[in-house]
């Protein structure tokens, strides 16, 4: 049962993940944890369907779901949301709303991203404060797929396949990718992309601004000084000067025009292509008009050396950029 580079063609690998809304605690009981648990993997019974792993916390619920080709994560969540919503209100005698909008899917897309999620996963309880280690957390499915408690219905076989060729071999390899604790930056990002924070900006310059954001553009914000969109901003400013021979410069704003505008518009352009944000707030951003803007970075495109700035590939640009920040 070697490793393989992507999953079967005949199944996709699904995170689903619910949000609570703020004061609702999903695991205010043992009873109700334990009734959520059978939910989920009650949700897995159906032929082909397979449960990799589930990690319940007061704020979240996360599967992985190995779900076959014609199926969507929506046949599963059908089968929880729901149900789950109803019984937290239950169980508190409090009505109102339980999760915070509907819940949201990522597929998977091979059996190296899902070993890089169940490492997130499991080091997911500590981020939130709730435990020392990985290991702690009783309300998953980890210590079951580790060998640490009975599986109580929960099947380790598919999960440990993800890991190596026989149980002792996998989970010496699960125990060896848990024990490297995420980064600061390398935590946030994924929270970003999983929809569990927002990208934000300054209150004056991005007003009501709280956006998801993808893989790249997260990197970008994790990696920010301030935290951020402006920080993200800001290491595209100095990735840009650095491209144009400025790489002393303290900012665009120190460069006189024709340069510093041509600056912007590169780093609006680069902005809008890594979709962290509109070019109209790329433009707030430096303090300039729209308009002005969005007419530099049309002249960019015409520009054989802005043309050869904006070609390189956005994964090195995130890579260089990254690179460039200022040591914490």
């Amino acid at each position: 049962m070697g490793n393989s580079d992507s999953t079967p063609a005949r199944s996709v690998t699904w995170h689903i993940v619910w949000q609570a809304v703020e004061g609702r605690d999903l695991l205010v009981s043992p009873a109700l944890a334990d009734r959520i648990r059978r939910r989920l993997l009650d949700a897995h019974r159906q032929p082909d369907r397979v449960l990799l792993h589930y990690l319940l916390v007061p704020t979240e619920i996360h599967l992985l779901s190995r779900l076959p080709v014609g199926q969507s994560p929506r046949d599963v969540a059908r089968t929880i949301g729901n149900i789950v919503a109803r019984w937290v209100r239950q169980t508190r005698g409090v009505p109102g709303v339980v999760f915070a909008g509907r819940y949201r899917a990522y597929a998977i897309e091979s059996d190296e991203a899902a070993r890089g999620e169940f490492r997130m996963l499991a080091w997911r309880p500590v981020a939130l404060g709730l435990c020392r280690a990985p290991t702690h957390h009783a309300q998953s499915s980890l210590r079951a797929t580790l060998g640490l408690k009975r599986p109580m219905g929960f099947e380790t076989l598919v999960s440990l396949h993800l890991f190596g060729t026989s149980v002792p071999e996998a989970r010496s390899a699960l125990r060896g990718m848990i024990a490297r604790r995420p980064s600061a930056i390398e935590q946030r990002q994924w929270e970003l992309t999983r929809g569990m924070v927002l990208a934000l900006g300054d209150a004056e310059t991005f007003p009501l601004m709280g956006r998801p954001v993808h893989k790249l553009a997260a990197a970008l914000v994790a990696a920010g000084r301030p935290q951020g969109i402006d920080g993200a901003l800001q290491l595209l400013e100095r990735w840009v000067l650095l491209k144009l021979g400025h790489r002393d410069a303290a900012g665009l704003a120190a460069l006189a025009s024709p340069e510093g505008a041509r600056g912007r518009a590169l780093v609006a352009s680069l902005a809008v292509r890594l979709e962290l944000c509109s070019a109209a707030s790329v433009a707030r951003h430096f303090g300039r008009a729209k308009a002005t803007l969005s007419e530099r970075m049309a002249a960019c495109r015409h520009r054989p050396e802005d043309r050869m700035i904006l070609g390189t590939a956005l994964e090195r640009v995130v890579e260089e950029a990254v690179g460039l920040r200022h040591p914490a």
